[in-house]
């Protein structure tokens, strides 16, 4: 597992994903071949399943597009930790089945390099060797995340 650490505020969707490719497709592995392409070259090609990323306040700021999240949750990023989410996308994530923990302490206190290991159902993340609590989310957002996005969620509950 690794950590993608930005050590910046307001990353907005278009450097998660370029507003120029909104329309070229909705194909998973075009999603995920241009994910932070304008943040981060490298990452397409280095996230795996399981990865975690760290980053700033008003994570996610900019238009309402799904690509972003719907790429993060494609590639298997098990969690964005943030000091803050925009509004729009903490949505976009949630309907997406993305995990968004708001942790400021956590961001101000991880150093390149830490572990990172988050457990939701506990409502705790450890980074290097220090564990930051968080509210348990509710009963409902917690079940369209296990389904795996609204969606799915819909589609299993009705």
């Amino acid at each position: 597992m690794a950590i993608f650490y930005y050590d910046q505020n307001d990353i907005n969707t278009d450097l998660l994903f370029p507003g120029k490719y909104t329309y070229g497709s909705t194909e998973p592995d075009f999603i995920k071949e241009h994910l932070f392409e304008d943040l981060d070259p490298e990452f397409s090609k280095k996230v795996q399943a399981g990865d975690i990323v760290v980053a700033g306040s008003n994570f996610g700021c900019g238009s309402s597009r799904e690509h972003p999240a719907l790429g993060m949750k494609l590639v298997g990023v098990k969690a964005v930790i943030a000091k803050s989410f925009s509004r729009i996308f903490y949505r976009s994530a949630t309907n997406q089945g993305l995990l968004l923990l708001e942790l400021p302490e956590l961001v101000d206190f991880y150093e390149e390099g830490m572990d990172v290991k988050v457990d939701a159902l506990k409502g705790e993340v450890e980074a290097g060797g220090k564990v930051f609590n968080f509210p348990p989310l509710p009963t409902e957002m917690q079940n369209i995340i296990d389904d795996g996005g609204l969606l799915e969620h819909l589609k299993k509950t009705y």
